[in-house]
């Protein structure tokens, strides 16, 4: 919260970070469902007592919030989405404590997957995934609400179907056109929903769970196209942009989305040796590295979004 103070202006806002919880739940048909999330909590609040008068008497002690997480993953008897965990946060903050203005709370949940053997989803076994479902939800006192959900960390890679040609050239340009190369890269995307109130999302308890999935789908399906004929990559801006089309063409729920692409190498290998020996590169042997690597990064809005 901003406040003029002696003459400055003064913002703050307190929270806790890091807050790591499992909820797990065990049907009567012997199946059990979990999820491993990673909470952080910032609360808008008037406080100021505590800064300038050594009074907190106003403070929500993060302590309690920490504790608060525990509290109500143990209330939801029934699956839900983070989102909708982060909601039911928000909604405690900003309800319970008349000092709090406005409840910023951000998930990040860990891939656990059920595992299957011989075919079959076992009850209770999971494996670790890799990439990660995040949200952020933005609740005010007065109802208004953001909401944002997002993937990190899901690595793809494509050996064909992409090059890279007709860039400027100068002085200091060595990299050769190519319309043939290995493309990878570790996709970070976030989007908005158009939901502005609690009131206005969805009932079910895993919708966002079973969207996050379907944009999900909708990315990896676009990176790679086809199963069998693929699709071209004239460039990762180019594959950046159909992504981020793909989503809002795909969802009328979602009023932008943000894609992050770096463009991880995979370098051709030459080797010519000082007896002549040469072993040339046949789009076959790379080298990998992903430092430095290029960055692209984009944002792709409704015209009636509000960012």
């Amino acid at each position: 919260m901003a406040t003029e103070l002696d003459g400055f202006k003064f913002e703050q806002r307190h929270g806790k970070d890091r807050v790591r919880v499992t909820r797990v739940w065990r049907r009567k048909d012997g199946n059990h469902f979990m999820v491993e999330w990673n909470v952080c909590i910032s609360l808008l609040s008037d406080c100021l007592n505590a800064y300038v008068r050594d009074d907190n008497s106003d403070i929500v002690a993060t302590d309690t919030m920490k504790n608060t997480v525990y509290v109500k993953a143990k209330e939801c008897s029934e699956q839900l989405s983070a989102e909708n965990f982060a909601i039911l946060l928000a909604k405690h903050f900003t309800s319970v404590y008349k000092q709090v203005s406005t409840a910023i709370i951000r998930i990040a949940e860990k891939p656990w997957e059920r595992v299957t053997i011989d075919g079959q989803l076992h009850t209770h076994g999971f494996r670790l995934g890799s990439e990660r479902h995040t949200t952020e939800v933005i609740l005010t006192k007065s109802g208004a609400l953001t909401l944002r959900s997002g993937i990190e960390g899901l690595s793809v890679l494509k050996t064909t179907m992409s090059g890279f040609e007709g860039f400027i050239r100068d002085k200091y340009t060595a990299l050769p056109d190519t319309n043939e190369r290995m493309l990878a890269t570790e996709v970070s995307a976030s989007w908005s929903y158009s939901y502005k109130s609690v009131s206005s999302i969805p009932q079910n308890p895993l919708h966002f769970t079973e969207k996050y999935q379907d944009v999900k789908k909708v990315v990896v399906n676009t990176f790679f196209g086809h199963p069998k004929e693929g699709i071209y990559s004239a460039s990762v801006q180019s594959t950046l942009f159909q992504i981020a089309k793909a989503v809002l063409n795909r969802f009328p729920d979602i009023s932008s989305v943000q894609l992050k692409m770096p463009n991880l190498h995979f370098l051709p290998v030459n080797i010519s040796s000082v007896d002549n020996t040469i072993v040339k590169f046949n789009d076959d042997v790379y080298s990998p590295t992903d430092e430095p690597h290029g960055s692209i990064e984009a944002t792709l809005s409704r015209f009636w979004s509000k960012m």
